[in-house]
Parts: C-alpha cells; structure tokens; sequence
C-alpha cells in the first residue's frame, strides 16, 4: 500500500487529498470527510479500502474556508470548530470539488476508470448527491444528516446507493429518517440499512461514546461488498 498527499485541480482552484493505493492499483473510491476535515481517522478509512484493493482519496473539502484541518471530533473546540466550518460550507462547490475528485482519481496510473464514493456524516449526505449530481459509479452514506430536504432528486439516482442509517442518530429526527426510508424504499438502485440502538458516528472507533464494532463491521461488509460488485 502507498499513501501520500495528492494536489487536485477543481473549477474553482487547487486542493490537497490524500490517496491511499495498493501496490497493484484498481477501482477508485472517493472517501467523503465529516465537518472535521481529512483527519487521522479519515486517512484510516482510506487505509482500510487500500487493504481491500481500491484506491481511496479523501479531498480536503473546507479547503476554501481553511484548508488542511483536521480537526479531532472528541474535543469540544474542535467539534465546535467543525460545526462552525459547517454552517460555511458551500454544497454545490463540495460536489463539484467531488466530480474534480473521480476525475483526478479515473486519470490517476492503476486506477481501472470506476469510481464510487462512501462518506460519512456530511460526508453522508454529499455522497447522497454524489449519486444524484456526479457520475460515479456506486455510492456508500453513512449517517447522512439532511437528506430529507434532498430526496427530490432522487429519480436522478442511475447507479446503486447505499444509505447506512443510525436508528437513535442525535442529529437525525426520527421523522427524518423515516421519511427517507418511506420515500426510497421503492427505488430499485438504493438500499437503506437501519442499524438498531447506534447513534450518529457509530462507526468513528475514536469515539467511545458512539463507536459500535458490531454495526460497524456490518456497515463496511456490507459497503464493500457493493465496491466489490459495482466496481469491478
């Protein structure tokens, strides 16, 4: 496995990602960082799919408010620092910073030319829209806050999208949830997993206070499995 820091060239200025490859290269997968930036733990995520055969990059997208933080969500300043990088951020540049991404990755050397995308938490979301606005090739969100107010643009969803929902999610309403899952479950291409008892962040194991092995575990078979389908 080889990782470094990459520079990506997006419509609206250059940014970092970090990539992470195996020796032998294959599919992409875009990994989509939460409000702390492309942090220890995100790096790890893409270390994981490295290990499983893709090649993972995580794009810094705060990079046009402040780039390169990386920010630790068990320490209040910085979880209040996230929230407030939040309320800044821009979707619409994110997900065009996200096509600028699978573009870069699909022209990288070793990359087979499919990309898909897995994020988590507003990376949750954004991979929502990563099915709907980009043209990846399978999509993976984990506890995605606010795709609710989004579902409209489900019937633009061509390839196969993956929703990983907390039942007890503390930013996720209950009604939300529902609604999501009532308004996708006759999609042929989505699939929407509840995960009993979890709470937002479930599978963020530098966080004790939410952190489920089980369900994590579950989560990721479950999104390789559809890597390893989708992208092959």
């Amino acid at each position: 496995m080889n990782s470094s820091e990459v520079t990506i060239k997006g419509q609206n200025g250059e940014f970092m990602g970090y990539l992470s490859a195996p020796e032998g290269g294959g599919p992409g997968v875009i990994v989509i960082q939460e409000i702390f930036g492309v942090n220890s733990w995100l790096r790890g995520i893409c270390d994981m799919l490295a290990d499983q055969g893709f090649m993972a990059l995580a794009p810094d997208l705060f990079w046009q408010i402040e780039p390169g933080v990386q920010l630790d969500a068990t320490v209040e300043t910085d979880f209040n620092k996230g929230l407030e990088l939040y309320g800044n951020f821009d979707v619409d540049k994110g997900i065009q910073d996200i096509q600028a991404s699978i573009d870069f990755l699909r022209s990288t050397d070793g990359c087979t030319g499919k990309v898909g995308s897995t994020g988590f938490c507003l990376g949750g979301v954004l991979s929502f829209l990563t099915g709907t606005r980009t043209n990846s090739d399978a999509n993976v969100g984990y506890y995605g806050v606010g795709i609710e107010g989004l579902l409209a643009e489900a019937n633009k969803i061509t390839k196969p999208l993956i929703l990983h929902i907390a039942e007890k999610d503390s930013f996720v309403p209950k009604e939300a949830s529902d609604q999501v899952r009532e308004s996708l479950k006759g999609h042929g291409l989505v699939t929407i997993y509840t995960y009993d008892g979890c709470d937002h962040g479930f599978a963020r194991d530098t966080d004790t206070n939410h952190y489920n092995k089980e369900a994590t575990d579950l989560a990721h078979g479950r999104t390789l499995d559809l890597f390893k389908e989708a992208l092959s």
